[in-house]
C-alpha cells in the first residue's frame, strides 16, 4: 500500500480547510479549495498539451503563484516538472531543454525571449506565457488553465519521477537530478520533524522557486495547511515589505540575502515583528553576520539547513536551541536529519573516526533516484551504498557535522553552487590562456567569490575584462569570476600533474577558520 505521493498530503488539507487562504501573491489570493481546482485544471491542460505521466515540461520564471501551481499540478498528475535556473547562459539552457526532452515550456515576460532564442535547437514545441509580456509565445497561462477540467488524476507510484532539477556538472555539462515522489514526500516528513509547521504559519517564498532550497516551502507548508506568499525576486525592501504586509511567520534566506536585508536603510526590527522562523543555508554563514542577525532578530528561531539538490536540499539541521547556546557549535552544519545516516570516509572508502576529516557521505530515503540518462555518474555518486557529497568535513563526538572544504572544488557563492571545472573549461577555451585554476575566495557579500588564476600563452595578451566577457558568453553570469589573477610562472603541480589548488587558496584563507588542505 502506498502513502508517499503528494495526493496524500495536499488533498486531506483541502478537505479539512477548504476555505482557508492557501496562497497570496500580491493581490492574487485563493483558498485551498480554489487552489486545488486551479491545480487540477492546470494538470488536465498540461496532459491535453501532450505531456503524459513520466514526461517532462519546463518552467523558467520569477517567483509567483503560477510556479507553486505548476509544482502541485506536476506532482498530482504524474508529469515531471523541470524548473530552470534563471541565470543559465543560452548554451546551458539549450542543453538542459534538449537533454530533458521537454517539448512544453512555461515562461514569464522576463525570460520568454531567452526561451525563444533556444526553442528551435532545444526542440520545444509550445511555449506558454505566464502573466503579461511582449515576448513570443503560443498560449497564455490563464487561458490554458481555464481550458482544463478539474478532474482528479489517479495517484502515481511512489517511485514515479516528480521533479527533474539540473545541477552543475564537473564535466562542464549540467546533470539532471531525478527526485521521485517517495524521496520528496520523505523530505516533507523530515522537514516536519524539525520545523514544527502549523496551520497559522505564513511562509514567504523569496529564495528562487527553481532552487532545491525552496522545496520545503513548496511541499511541506501546504501539507501542513499553512499560507504561502511570494515576492518575484529578492530585494531587501521587497522582503521587508512582504513580511510586514502579509504578517509572514517563516522564510528561507541564503546568507547573502540576510546581509543585504540587515544593511538596508529600510530594515526595522519592528517591521519584522511577525517573523518567528528564519532558515538559512545554501552557503556558509560568516560568523560575524550570524552574530549580527541573532542580535538584530532576538525573537526569531534560527535554523540552518545543509543539503544538496540530490537529497531535496536537506541532510543536516542546526536548530534554535544550538543557536541560542552559541559558541563553536555555530560553526557546524548541525546534526543529521531523522532517518539519515552520515559518515566521513577517506579516499579509500574507509569510515573515519570522529574528529577526522574526509568526505561527507550519507544514506537517506530522500535521495534522488538517479542522474537523468547518466547511469555511470549515478553509480559513482552512490558507490559502496553511500551517497558521496563531494564535501569534506568531520563529525564531532555529538554527531555534529563540520564542513571544511569542497572535495570536488565546488564553490558556493551567494547560495549558488559553482563547479570550478565548468568555469575552467570556459576560460581555457580562450586562445590566449595556457593554464587556469578556479578557486573560491572569502567574500563578505557572497560567502565565497569565484576567483581565477590564469597563465597566458607566451606572447599573448588578454585583459581581465576580456576574459570575463568570454566566459559570460559560455556560462551563467554567477559562475563568471569576480576577479582574475594573472601569473607569469606556471601553476604549482602535484606529482600526478594536478594543479595544487590548496597552495592557491592558502593566501586568501590564511587566518580564517577553514582547512584549505
Amino acid at each position: 500500500m502506498k502513502e508517499l505521493v503528494y495526493h496524500r498530503f495536499l488533498l486531506p488539507v483541502v478537505e479539512r480547510l477548504p476555505g482557508k487562504t492557501a496562497l497570496r501573491d500580491g493581490d492574487f489570493s485563493v483558498t485551498y479549495e480554489q487552489h486545488l481546482d486551479r491545480v487540477l485544471r492546470l494538470g488536465d491542460a498540461i496532459r491535453a498539451a501532450g505531456v503524459g505521466p513520466g514526461e517532462r515540461f519546463a518552467v523558467m520564471a520569477l517567483n509567483g503563484h503560477e510556479f507553486l501551481e505548476l509544482y502541485h499540478a506536476s506532482l498530482l498528475t504524474g508529469t515531471v516538472m523541470n524548473p530552470l535556473n534563471l541565470r543559465l547562459a543560452p548554451k546551458e539552457l539549450e542543453f538542459i531543454l534538449r537533454d530533458s526532452g521537454c517539448r512544453l515550456c512555461f515562461a514569464d515576460g522576463f525570460f520568454g525571449a531567452a526561451i525563444d532564442q533556444v526553442r528551435h535547437d532545444a526542440g520545444l514545441e509550445q511555449v506558454v506565457l505566464l502573466g503579461a509580456g511582449d515576448v513570443p509565445h503560443d498560449a497564455i497561462y490563464e487561458e490554458l488553465l481555464s481550458s482544463g477540467e478539474a478532474r482528479m488524476p489517479p495517484e502515481p507510484d511512489e517511485d514515479a519521477a516528480g521533479i527533474l532539477m539540473y545541477t552543475g556538472g564537473t564535466t562542464g555539462l549540467p546533470k539532471g537530478v531525478v527526485l521521485d515522489q517517495r524521496a520528496l514526500m520523505i523530505d516533507v516528513y523530515k522537514v516536519s520533524t524539525r520545523w514544527v509547521l502549523r496551520e497559522d504559519y505564513v511562509y514567504l517564498h523569496q529564495t528562487p522557486m527553481f532552487h532545491a532550497a525552496s522545496l520545503g516551502g513548496v511541499l511541506a507548508v501546504p501539507a501542513a495547511g499553512g499560507t504561502s506568499t511570494t515576492i518575484p525576486l529578492f530585494s531587501p525592501e521587497g522582503a521587508i515589505d512582504a513580511i510586514e504586509r502579509f504578517e509572514v511567520t517563516m522564510t528561507v534566506m541564503v546568507p547573502t540575502m540576510v546581509a543585504m536585508m540587515l544593511d538596508h536603510p529600510a530594515f526595522d526590527r519592528e517591521r519584522l515583528r511577525s517573523l518567528r522562523i528564519l532558515t538559512y543555508g545554501a552557503s556558509p554563514m560568516p560568523p560575524v553576520l550570524l552574530e549580527r542577525a541573532l542580535a538584530a532578530l532576538p525573537g526569531v528561531d534560527f535554523y540552518q539547513g545543509y543539503g544538496m539538490t540530490e537529497n531535496c536540499g536537506l541532510l543536516t539541521c542546526l536548530g534554535p536551541d544550538e543557536h541560542r547556546r552559541g559558541g563553536d557549535i555555530l560553526r557546524s552544519a548541525g546534526q543529521p536529519m531523522p532517518g539519515t545516516v552520515v559518515c566521513i570516509k577517506d579516499e579509500d572508502g574507509r569510515i573515519l573516526a570522529r574528529g577526522e576529516t574526509g568526505e561527507v557521505c550519507a544514506r537517506a530515503g530522500n535521495y534522488m533516484r538517479e542522474y537523468w540518462n547518466r547511469p555511470e555518474e549515478t553509480a559513482e555518486a552512490f558507490r559502496d551504498g553511500w551517497y558521496h557529497t563531494g564535501d569534506a568535513g568531520y563529525m564531532d563526538s555529538d554527531g555534529y557535522v563540520y564542513l571544511v572544504d569542497r572535495v570536488k572544488d565546488m564553490i558556493v557563492t551567494g547560495g549558488e553552487n559553482v563547479y570550478s571545472a565548468e568555469v575552467e573549461n570556459a576560460i581555457s577555451s580562450h586562445p590566449a590562456v595556457a593554464q587556469v585554476a578556479v578557486i573560491g575566495i572569502p567574500s563578505d557579500q557572497w560567502g565565497e567569490a569565484v576567483h581565477a588564476v590564469v597563465v597566458r600563452q607566451p606572447g599573448a595578451t588578454v585583459t581581465e575584462e576580456e576574459l570575463k566577457a568570454w566566459a559570460r558568453d559560455r556560462i551563467a553570469g554567477y559562475k563568471v569570476p569576480k576577479s582574475i589573477d594573472f601569473r607569469d610562472e606556471p601553476l604549482p603541480l602535484s606529482g600526478a600533474m594536478k594543479i595544487l589548488k590548496r597552495e592557491l587558496r592558502a593566501p586568501f584563507w590564511q587566518g580564517r577558520d577553514i582547512d584549505v588542505q
